[in-house]
């Protein structure tokens, strides 16, 4: 568990842009039905000088689109909602919407998927959404009735229910309940999908909110307990302990039936921080430790151990920065470290990668660093996906060549030991829940064209035994899944995942989607999905995954060959990605498409300025695109340590100016059709950053479709019809530029 990581996406020429002016002169139009080929033609040179004009201005660092910054600034919203008329009106009148629609929403609404839980002692608990309750349910059962093929249900709180009754539209983020009997329990409610959101305090006794119970407004904040009556708190609510990223720097003691503003300081951060979050370490035998975790930057942390009464003071921890609290197992504190350390000037390194563990009774006994075991130290082709402990195991995903497996380490007199669980081949792996109480724990595995499987593991941790599956959604009849590898221009080997028909792709070339990520050290493991399988893969077209730098699939060097002015190697590993893809006779420029959310939407926004030429239609979701103000924006700050500090470093300024796709737009230049999504209610990356892309674009003339979701927030969607309205925009955009070429 990495605590603040855890804390931590066609305007023609011919059609009408209805863009408010910022400069107040009125609406931005290309007229449709000039009277002859003669006028149209002045008209549009008009519109091209006043573009060209606008281009250029962005480009020598004018800020003549700030306007768009205004999450619900009144031009801003009108740009955005015509916007959203024209691009609806064109994708939704294509009758494939609807059928990809439709298909969709039967997936993610299915009562067959998998309920996934949490055990709390000897409850499963699970949130759950489907057609009849869109909010959602936060319900539980037992283990016996869960592995039964129709689970019983005692729904705690009907979260459409609540909706209703305070008339807001509320997204589930989740609970924190105190251990052992788990009946204090702090909600997290967002209205909208926004990242700051209400935490509540709920009984479980009495099935409801606590009347004068702990209450904070809505915050990007957190919480810990400390015992029933005593919280700590980290909530951002006051600008002076709110850093540059809008994240608390601040964490306090607040006991019940006080107000938050006598809450007691514990810890003080800087503004300069990212954040700083509490959180609760709990071992089997109900020993518990109180951490706060100062995170300077996104990736370097100081991790501080609290005291649990009022008069103690903070510990800091002697660990390296750029370190992972993974698991508290027994006493050992279980950690991975993303740099070379020496604890002991002289003593041993550890490399970067490695897991280790300490003893954290005695950490916290005399505040000195204890002796540093060696949990276990990946290969070069290897990584670590996650650790999680039951009472007597502590269970781990290692991925090798970016292929699950799951290992059991147990630690003797002789220290760590591990061994190998078989698990299905071809897969990937992830640890769903565990019980540090006992030894129950269940894990999932699933591929591109195996649907999840939920296995429980046994209890001494040697096998696996189905629990539940989901049902296979698309037909995978020719499908195969092949690993292959392109050499990117420094030459190092870029592993992708491809799924197609070989018998199809190998005759002739294909439509193709390409899926990238390429950040903050997201590994992407091969998935089932059944959505893609329905409306893409059934409809005849190849998908490929490609395993860029910055991401972790080999650990924290892979990520971090590309932070900062390094950034380019990322966007040429997918660069050669498609040209490999090209060159092999899989596909075509003009059948190339390529998408993006979030990081991976400022991805295929490079792409869309650096090799237009290799792609046939661009989706960027939820992006970041303006890279000269990116920091000034929302959560932007917190990002610096990933993409560089252009009001700080001259040299990272003039990298981000050279790769921000708002500053590289080429009015000379032809692009492929460009779709952009993204949400008002996203409050981590801003939605000005689509917004000023869609305005630049459109007004340039190129082939232009932008949607904001008025609600959301970062997924871009508050419920499950709004994701189904999402992907079937998606897919019908693809098809209409990639399979047959439709207007």
């Amino acid at each position: 568990m990495t605590m603040h990581k855890a804390a931590l996406m066609v305007a023609g020429p011919a059609l009408l842009l209805a863009a408010c002016d910022p400069a107040g002169n009125g609406d931005v139009t290309v007229n449709e039905t000039a009277a002859s080929s003669h006028s149209q033609s002045e008209e549009r040179a008009g519109v091209d000088a006043e573009a060209r004009a606008l281009n250029a201005a962005i480009q020598s660092g004018s800020e003549e689109l700030l306007w768009l910054e205004e999450v619900e600034g009144e031009e801003a919203l009108a740009f955005a909602r015509a916007q959203n008329e024209r691009s609806l009106g064109h994708l939704q009148a294509d009758p494939r919407y609807q059928q990809h629609f439709d298909r969709a929403l039967e997936v993610l609404e299915s009562t067959d998927r998998i309920p996934f839980v949490t055990v709390r002692g000897s409850e499963l608990w699970n949130f759950w959404q489907d057609a009849q309750n869109t909010h959602g349910l936060w319900r539980r059962t037992t283990l016996e009735s869960y592995e039964t093929a129709n689970p019983e249900w005692d729904v705690v709180l009907d979260l459409d229910a609540l909706a209703d009754e305070e008339g807001r539209n509320w997204v589930w983020r989740g609970s924190s309940c105190l251990a052992p009997d788990y009946r204090h329990c702090m909600l997290t409610l967002s209205d909208g999908g926004s990242d700051a959101a209400h935490i509540r305090e709920w009984d479980m006794e009495s099935r409801s909110f606590v009347e004068d119970g702990f209450v904070v407004p809505p915050t990007k904040g957190t919480t810990a307990w400390i015992d029933e009556d005593t919280l700590l708190i980290a909530t951002a609510l006051d600008p002076a302990e709110t850093t540059t990223s809008g994240y608390p720097f601040v964490v306090k003691r607040w006991t019940r039936g006080t107000p938050i503003e006598e809450a007691q300081v514990v810890f003080t951060g800087a503004a300069s921080d990212v954040g700083v979050w509490p959180a609760r370490f709990q071992q089997a035998d109900g020993t518990f430790y109180l951490l706060a975790t100062q995170a300077e930057t996104f990736f370097e942390s100081v991790y501080w151990l609290l005291p649990d009464n009022a008069q103690g003071e903070p510990i800091r921890l002697t660990l390296p920065r750029r370190v992972s609290p993974q698991a508290l197992f027994g006493d050992q504190l279980v950690f991975s470290i993303e740099e070379d350390w020496t604890p002991v000037e002289g003593g041993e390194t550890y490399p970067q990668g490695a897991v280790l563990s300490l003893s954290m009774s005695e950490l916290a006994a005399t505040g000195e660093l204890p002796a540093i075991e060696t949990v276990f130290v990946p290969g070069e082709r290897q990584s670590v996906g996650g650790f999680a402990a039951t009472a007597n195991h502590l269970l781990a995903v290692i991925d090798e060549n970016v292929v699950g497996g799951l290992w059991v380490f147990t630690r003797d007199e002789n220290g760590w030991q591990r061994r190998q669980v078989e698990t299905p081949e071809n897969t990937s792996v992830s640890i769903t829940t565990a019980d540090d109480q006992s030894d129950l724990a269940f894990v999932s595995a699933q591929g591109y064209l195996t649907p999840n499987t939920l296995y429980r593991v046994s209890a001494d941790a040697t096998s696996l035994s189905p629990a539940k599956s989901m049902p296979a959604w698309f037909d995978t009849t020719g499908l195969e899944v092949e690993q292959r590898e392109a050499v990117s221009a420094d030459g190092t080997r870029i592993p992708y995942f491809i799924i197609h028909n070989p018998e199809r792709s190998g005759a002739e070339p294909g439509p193709t989607l390409l899926y990238a990520y390429g950040g903050f050290q997201v590994s992407l493991n091969p998935s089932y999905s059944g959505t893609m399988g329905r409306l893409w893969l059934e409809n005849g077209g190849t998908y490929v995954l490609a395993n860029i730098r910055g991401g972790g699939e080999f650990g924290p060097a892979w990520h971090q060959a590309g932070l900062t002015i390094n950034r380019q190697r990322i966007y040429d590993d997918l660069i050669a990605v498609s040209e490999a893809l090209i060159a092999d006779g899989i596909t075509t420029p003009a059948q190339l498409g390529v998408v993006g959310g979030s990081n991976g939407g400022l991805l295929t926004g490079v792409m869309y300025t650096q090799r237009p030429d290799l792609f046939g239609a661009v989706i960027s979701q939820v992006p970041l695109l303006d890279m000269m103000r990116f920091h000034t924006m929302l959560a932007g700050a917190s990002w610096q340590a990933e993409y560089g500090f252009p009001d700080e470093n001259p040299d990272e300024r003039a990298f981000l100016r050279s790769i921000s796709p708002l500053h590289n737009v080429d009015p000379d230049r032809e692009y492929p059709p460009l779709f952009l999504l993204t949400s008002t209610k996203d409050d981590r990356v801003h939605p000005a950053h689509a917004r000023k892309m869609a305005y630049l674009t459109g007004a340039l003339g190129l082939d232009m479709l932008y949607y904001e979701n008025m609600e959301g927030g970062h997924s871009a969607a508050a419920n499950l019809r709004e994701t189904a309205n999402r992907l079937a925009l998606e897919y019908t955009f693809l098809m209409q530029n990639l399979m047959d070429g439709e207007e």
